[in-house]
């Protein structure tokens, strides 16, 4: 895999001619993008447009078939040798992972740990934080997220919006400098859709880096800076909500914002 030369600035991430296929089958094709410290954007489009798959290749969820991926000063999953990119060992991207934060469609909380255990585990385990500091930033975070009066319940006490607030608080106890966020409101009855996007609001607020694939167009209005398109593999369209969402250039946005909007 040839390695694009680098350039003197760049953003916090960087997504440069990414291909992913499995198989036959393209799901990626060619797709360039580069996200500023403190940007919001939100990947809209149908199913099967690919912006799961490239939230998930970001941070090495799914290997990349061609191009490049940089956050920070970091190639993802890679190490770059001369003019080539050798891939990393579990370990070291393990390691690339922990200043990336992923919040999933569900929540994947560990149903025998209580929340505060389960916000808590990440640095207790990877960071080796001593465990009082742990559980008090645990309970800070749940504070910040509107759980702290749970901090003791387990996960199947909570209710579909509380649980992925809890892992939103989870996955910030890493102190990531990139949150990913996969439909994180897919899942939920649509009563509870409205906790989980305003903790998302506050966040995006704070200047916290986000990327944000999303069927919520009134969050992608309110809260990004920009929104992408994408279909077929590919961004078709890319700029502010007021333009992409207001008067898109082209035929196929147009076409998929009148049957959602």
């Amino acid at each position: 895999m040839s390695a694009p030369a680098a350039t003197s600035t760049q953003p916090l991430v960087r997504i440069e001619a990414v291909h992913k296929h499995f198989g036959e089958l393209q799901v990626l094709r060619g797709v360039d993008l580069e996200v500023a410290q403190g940007e919001v954007v939100c990947l809209l489009g149908p199913s099967g447009s690919g912006k799961s798959t490239l939230l998930r290749c970001i941070n090495h969820i799914e290997a990349i078939s061609a191009g490049r991926i940089q956050v920070g000063d970091e190639v993802i999953g890679y190490r770059q040798r001369g003019d080539r990119l050798h891939e990393l060992s579990p370990r070291a991207i393990a390691v690339q992972r922990r200043t990336i934060g992923m919040v999933f469609q569900r929540f994947n909380l560990f149903p025998h740990r209580t929340v505060v255990q389960n916000v808590a585990d990440g640095p207790i385990l990877v960071r080796r934080e001593p465990r009082a500091a742990a559980e008090q930033r645990a309970t800070e975070l749940l504070d910040r997220v509107g759980l702290a009066e749970k901090r003791d319940a387990y996960p199947r006490q909570l209710s579909g919006g509380q649980q992925q607030r809890v892992a939103i608080a989870r996955a910030l106890a890493m102190e990531p400098k990139l949150m990913l966020f996969d439909e994180p409101t897919s899942a939920l009855d649509p009563e509870l859709v409205g906790e989980v996007l305003d903790v998302m609001k506050d966040l995006a607020r704070t200047g916290l880096t986000m990327i944000v694939v999303t069927h919520e167009i009134g969050f992608a209005r309110e809260m990004a800076d920009r929104v992408a398109f994408l279909d077929g593999g590919s961004i078709v369209e890319l700029g502010p909500p007021g333009e992409v969402l207001v008067n898109p250039r082209q035929a196929r946005t147009r076409a998929f914002l009148s049957r959602v909007l």
